[in-house]
């Protein structure tokens, strides 16, 4: 079978058009960014409660939502903004009466404060900063991004809920994005993997950012670069970057 078609440019994948055209062509067959849930299913089951209201960004063709509803995990609504996916993945399951499958966009969640116990993302963040060409000095516009997704986590997560981000990021690159005072939560991670680490981070609203992330919180600032017009984000490579992903 031939391969998906790859991007021209590693913008692309912030493309929902570039989304949508993939979802066409490769449908709702389950395709994993950095493992599936048996990967790092001890990792996140320590995070999880019975009865949990689960969130799930940009859930893509993964497999997570139906897997953590094969564990008992059943109020799950998982959003993506391309429509083909949501399509493809509520006919795919449409036997888990539990899945909630929902066209949305991560940084305008129209849900009401405090609506979930757990929001889960594996990869999406990862997908919104893959045009970035140096981790140290992110762009002010990758960082506004991220923190719109992040502030509307913060809102619909109840007290003592959890955040909890997968990813390839170290935490040297990522935490510093997580550790804003404004989310008002805590911030720790683990790792699974093994001849490559992944990471599992964890933030807990209502809790306070050690004051060691909080320097990192503050470093992000002090280290973006000056905004850059829109053309920055034209040369770049034509790594396979989902390949590279995908276990």
């Amino acid at each position: 079978m031939d391969l998906p078609q790859l991007p021209d440019s590693n913008v692309r994948y912030r493309d929902r058009c570039f989304w949508d055209s993939r979802y066409r062509e490769v449908g709702a067959a389950p395709a994993e960014w950095f493992g599936g849930l048996s990967c790092f299913r001890e990792q996140l089951e320590a995070e999880l409660r019975p009865g949990d209201r689960i969130l799930v960004l940009g859930c893509g063709n993964s497999a997570l939502s139906s897997d953590l509803f094969q564990l008992g995990y059943t109020d799950v609504t998982s959003i993506d903004y391309s429509p083909v996916c949501i399509a493809g993945m509520r006919a795919r399951y449409a036997q888990c009466q539990g899945l909630q499958w929902v066209v949305m966009d991560a940084r305008d969640l129209a849900f009401t404060d405090g609506t979930f116990d757990v929001v889960l993302e594996k990869g999406m963040l990862d997908s919104m900063m893959v045009a970035e060409m140096d981790p140290w000095n992110v762009s002010p516009e990758t960082i506004a991004l991220l923190d719109q997704v992040l502030k509307e986590v913060s809102r619909v997560l109840r007290p003592g809920g959890r955040f909890i981000s997968i990813t390839f990021a170290q935490p040297h690159f990522r935490k510093r994005h997580y550790a804003q005072p404004a989310y008002g939560w805590s911030l720790r991670h683990a790792t699974y993997g093994s001849d490559f680490h992944y990471f599992l981070y964890v933030m807990c609203k209502g809790q306070e950012l050690s004051p060691a992330d909080l320097v990192l919180g503050q470093r992000l600032h002090e280290l973006a670069c000056p905004a850059r017009p829109p053309s920055f984000l034209q040369a770049l490579d034509s790594e396979d970057y989902l390949s590279a992903l995908e276990l």
